[in-house]
């Protein structure tokens, strides 16, 4: 089947019926980008949901001096959105572009909205996925905050090592808030210990 995986996804997000589940996931279109290829540019607003089956996309911004600042890595398995921009109908402040080819199902603004008002499935998968994504956001900042650099190269490590296939050392440095000859040492440094 090939929508197996969307499927689990759903299913382990929410208690609804396999046949609640099904007629979600059948509001999903596939959706494949090409290497470099924009999901979301900035100064657009955000329309679509992806849940990525296969690939790597990175988010980033710019800081006051110009500089691309990544803000999150997302990889297989992982849900794809600009959460402000989606639902506020906002222009987004980030891009979100792939760093593969990349391959997964996407729904529109428009498809969120009607399934919303019309299954109590989705809007407890709709709730649990918000959930997640403000307490992956929280978790985010207060790392940056209290989480030394190389205690957030170890964890970006353990959750989602597939990053440093894909990324750019210097993509990876911006998202861990340190240059990139302070992400050689910590890399030598992580390297002899383990």
């Amino acid at each position: 089947m090939a929508r197996e995986t969307l499927i689990n996804f759903i299913q382990s997000n929410t208690p609804g019926s396999s046949a609640a589940v099904v007629d979600i996931a059948d509001n999903f279109q596939e959706r494949f980008l090409s290497k470099n290829e924009y999901f979301l540019k900035a100064g657009r607003v955000s329309d679509e949901y992806l849940f990525l089956e296969e690939g790597c996309l990175r988010a980033f911004t710019h800081d006051t001096n110009g500089d691309e600042v990544t803000t999150y890595f997302y990889s297989k398995g992982r849900y794809v959105f600009e959460v402000s921009s989606l639902f506020m109908r906002t222009s987004s402040t980030e891009s979100i572009q792939a760093l593969t080819d990349c391959r997964g199902y996407s729904i529109t603004f428009e498809q969120l909205n009607r399934l919303f008002h019309s299954s109590p499935e989705f809007r407890e998968f709709g709730r649990m996925m918000l959930v997640k994504a403000f307490a992956a956001f929280k978790q985010r900042t207060l790392e940056l905050i209290n989480k030394s650099a190389e205690e957030r190269y170890e964890n970006l490590i353990n959750t989602n090592k597939e990053v440093f296939q894909y990324a750019q050392l210097k993509h990876i440095a911006s998202y861990l808030g340190v240059t990139d000859t302070s992400l050689s040492r910590i890399r030598r440094e992580f390297a002899k210990k383990h």
